[in-house]
Order: C-alpha cells, then sequence, then structure tokens
C-alpha cells in the first residue's frame, strides 16, 4: 500500500503540534520556577496558649443583716360598714357627707324620723309610771291593813270573851236567854270572819307586790327598749372617720340592716405581706427564752422590728416606717407565711421629700430586717452557677471549679455560706463552660457595696 502524499502531511501537522505543546508546557514550568525561587519562605509560628481575661474578688466571710422584701396593699386596720338599726325616714345628713369626707368622732351621720318613737318613748314612760305607783299603793295598803288586822284580831278576841261569859251565864246561872247567847255567838262569828279575811288579804299583799314590781321591770325595760330605739334615730361617728362608701340621701327610707355607709379609720393602717416560709422559717425574728413553753400551736413571739415601707409607683420619692406587729396566716397551697406590718396615721403623714402620704390602697414593698448571717461571703449574682458551682483562680492564674452552698439571694448578690475560704480568688466574670485549668488573665473587681 503506497501512503500517499496528503497523509504525510496530516502526520507532519500532529507532530508539529506536540512539538508546540511541549515546548508551551516547558516554558510555563521554567517560569513557575523562577518565580518561586524569588518567593521568600514565610517564618515559623509558635504555638502560644491563650489567656482568659477575667474579674476576680477576694473572699472575705462577713456577717450580714437579711432584710426580707415583701410586697402588699395598705389598708386601714378598722373599717366599719355603718347600718340603721331602726326603719323610718331620713330627715338629716351631715352637710359633707361625701365620699372621701373626713367626720370628727361623735358628730352626726344621718337621723331617722323620731316621731313613731318618740310616740313610743313616752307610751313607755307611762307604763313605768302606773306601776311605780301600784307598786306604791300596795305598800302603803299593806301597812293599812296590817295595822286593821291588829284592830279586827282584838274586837275578834273580845267578842269571843263576850260570848262566853253570856253562855256561861246562860248555861250555869240560867241568866238571860237561848237568843242573847246566839246573838253573842254571830258577833264573835262576824268579828272572827273579818280578822281572817284581813289577815288573808294581808297575806296576799306580798304577793301582789311582787307581781306589781315584776311588771314595772317589765316596763322598765319596754322603757329601756323605747329609748334605746328613739336614741337610735341619730347616728354619730365612732371615731374620726374618713367616708369610704355612702349610699344615702335625706328623703330616703331605710330598714334595719340596710348598709348606707362605709367608714374607715386611717389613724392605724396596715400591710399584710406574703413571704415565702422558707425566708420566715430562716431569717424572721421570735424572741424566745428558753424556758418559755408554747400555749398555743401559732406563731408566738414575733419580734416587733422597725420596717421601711416604700410606695412601688414611687420607691425614691417616699418612704414610711411601720412596725411588724404578728402573723396573719399560713397559706399551705402558696407555701407563704403573711405578717402584718401596722403603721400610725402620723407617721403615714410624713412622706419623703414631697410629703406624700401613704393611703388605703396604695401597692407597697416592705423591707422587713431579719436575722444575720454569720461567716458568709457575698458574690455578684453571676459569678455562681445554676448549678451552685463558682469558678476560682488558683495561684498559678489557672482556673478551678468549686461547689458552694449558697445560703441566700438577694438583689444582685448571692451568700455563700460553704464552699468558700477566706483569700479565696473568685472569679466574678460570667463564663460559659469554660475549660478546667485554663490559663487566666486575672483583674481585681471593686465591690459596689465595699462589703468584700
Amino acid at each position: 500500500m503506497k501512503i500517499t502524499q496528503k497523509e504525510n502531511g496530516q502526520k507532519r501537522h500532529v507532530a508539529m503540534r506536540i512539538v508546540v505543546c511541549t515546548l508551551i508546557i516547558t516554558a510555563g514550568w521554567a517560569g513557575m520556577k523562577g518565580l518561586a525561587s524569588l518567593k521568600e519562605p514565610p517564618a515559623e509560628a509558635k504555638n502560644e496558649e491563650r489567656a482568659i481575661s477575667v474579674q476576680t474578688l477576694t473572699a472575705k466571710p462577713l456577717d450580714y443583716p437579711v432584710t426580707i422584701t415583701g410586697y402588699g396593699q395598705a389598708r386601714a386596720l378598722t373599717e366599719v360598714t355603718i347600718a340603721p338599726e331602726v326603719s323610718g325616714r331620713i330627715v338629716a345628713t351631715h352637710p359633707t357627707l361625701k365620699t372621701g369626707q373626713i367626720v370628727p368622732i361623735g358628730a352626726l351621720l344621718f337621723r331617722i324620723d323620731p316621731a313613731d318613737y318618740t310616740a313610743g318613748l313616752q307610751e313607755a314612760q307611762a307604763g313605768v309610771t302606773q306601776w311605780q305607783n301600784t307598786a306604791a299603793r300596795l305598800k302603803k295598803q299593806l301597812a293599812i291593813d296590817t295595822q286593821r288586822l291588829k284592830t279586827l284580831q282584838r274586837s275578834a278576841a273580845l267578842a269571843k270573851t263576850e260570848f262566853e261569859r253570856i253562855r256561861q251565864l246562860f248555861e250555869l246561872d240560867q241568866v238571860g236567854t237561848r237568843s242573847g247567847v246566839d246573838q253573842a255567838e254571830r258577833t264573835y262569828n262576824s268579828a272572827t270572819d273579818l280578822a281572817d279575811q284581813m289577815a288573808q288579804a294581808v297575806s296576799l299583799y306580798p304577793l301582789q307586790i311582787r307581781e306589781a314590781q315584776s311588771s314595772l321591770r317589765s316596763a322598765q325595760a319596754r322603757l329601756s327598749v323605747a329609748e334605746t330605739n328613739f336614741a337610735r334615730c341619730e347616728v354619730t361617728a365612732p371615731f374620726n372617720a374618713r367616708l369610704k362608701d355612702v349610699n344615702l340621701e335625706i328623703g330616703q327610707f331605710v330598714a334595719p340592716g340596710q348598709p348606707v355607709l362605709t367608714l374607715a379609720d386611717d389613724t392605724i393602717l396596715e400591710i399584710q405581706v406574703p413571704l415565702d416560709s422558707r425566708d420566715a422559717r430562716n431569717w424572721l425574728q421570735f424572741e424566745t427564752s428558753p424556758g418559755d413553753r408554747p400555749t398555743s400551736a401559732w406563731f408566738a413571739g414575733l419580734k416587733p422590728v422597725t420596717c421601711t415601707i416604700c410606695w412601688t409607683e414611687d420607691k425614691a420619692g417616699s418612704a414610711w416606717t411601720g412596725v411588724l406587729n404578728r402573723v396573719v396566716k399560713f397559706d399551705p397551697q402558696t407555701r407563704t407565711l403573711t405578717v402584718a406590718v401596722r403603721i400610725s396615721g402620723e407617721a403615714a403623714g410624713a412622706g419623703g421629700p414631697r410629703r406624700l402620704p401613704l393611703v388605703e390602697g396604695m401597692f407597697c414593698a416592705v423591707e422587713i430586717p431579719g436575722r444575720t448571717m454569720a461567716g458568709v461571703v457575698r458574690l455578684p449574682r453571676q459569678a455562681v452557677t445554676y448549678e451552685n458551682k463558682v469558678y476560682l483562680a488558683s495561684a498559678a492564674r489557672r482556673l478551678k471549679t468549686a461547689g458552694v452552698t449558697v445560703v441566700r439571694s438577694e438583689g444582685e448578690y448571692v451568700y455563700v455560706g460553704q464552699g468558700l475560704q477566706a483569700g479565696d480568688t473568685v472569679i466574678i466574670t460570667r463564663l460559659i463552660d469554660p475549660l478546667e485549668n485554663s490559663l487566666l488573665e486575672m483583674a481585681p473587681a471593686v465591690d459596689k457595696e465595699s462589703a468584700s
């Protein structure tokens, strides 16, 4: 087979392309090597440990007084609902009988039409007078009839003597007549009967007098009721009262027991504060002596400490001083112990610089001084984890983890009772899952309240 000229040309063209590609690749490789030879090698990197920047505090166990904070609404200690005790129409009221007004003690609140009760009083007075006269008459009659009884008994004795004399003369001496004897006997019997009747009447007088005296006491009781009902027509303020609710107008007919007024005594206010039972158990102050024995199953000996009261709407502007009074109740569902704090009206009227008074209805924060925590370390809240652990800095500036016992959390601070020693360096910077023995870069922190 003969190779044609055309096939020879194709073979030469392919060879030429292979040669050209080879030259291009060779030139590129040579250029890369040349450029690589001009570059300096990078410096060798050093593998160093990075330190964690933290702030620290030195643990100093100290004694801290506990302040228990609770919230409650101020209310008047004494609140009275006034209802009329007699029925009738209102004929007069206090000139300023409006909600919010202050009414002095003894001032007339309202008057009920006394016409019916005046008539009843007069009738009762007449009944008392009548029975007084009846009792006096019976006593006088007793004295008179007692004297008459003596006379009648003497007359009966004389009639008997005369009868015996006439009878003996007739029967023994045959002097006189039978009719004379009978007449003398009738006279004697008549005198004896009169004396017996008078004796019976005299014996009944004490009973009649006692009956009259009983009726007199009954009339006096009716008089007392009539006087009371008459007095109840006017209702006065039992104390210096604030009118809290008024449902009364002149001309209105009222019935006994119908609430018409609500009075509040603002001379003493009381705030009932629910406290967590654990705070109450651990920190409330009770005054008990070693020899004291409880006489009842209730909270006794609560120390009347002075408490600070602030209105939640204006904590910086108004503050008052009250006294812890008593334990009100224990709620097993919420596990809270409710205590009562009292404040006098005089103290409630003196607020802060703005002279704002503490009044019923204000929702207040109450700070109650409790017992003292002994030998505890105060730390910022972020220094203790939710698992009650703290991070410490060792002498070699390495991070260590320690478990602690939190005695109390209060505001921005927690108080640690166990797990820390005096002089331990505590990390107060918030850390999230740090590695144990991590290197630390420490900066001391300043306690805002200079407690540690």
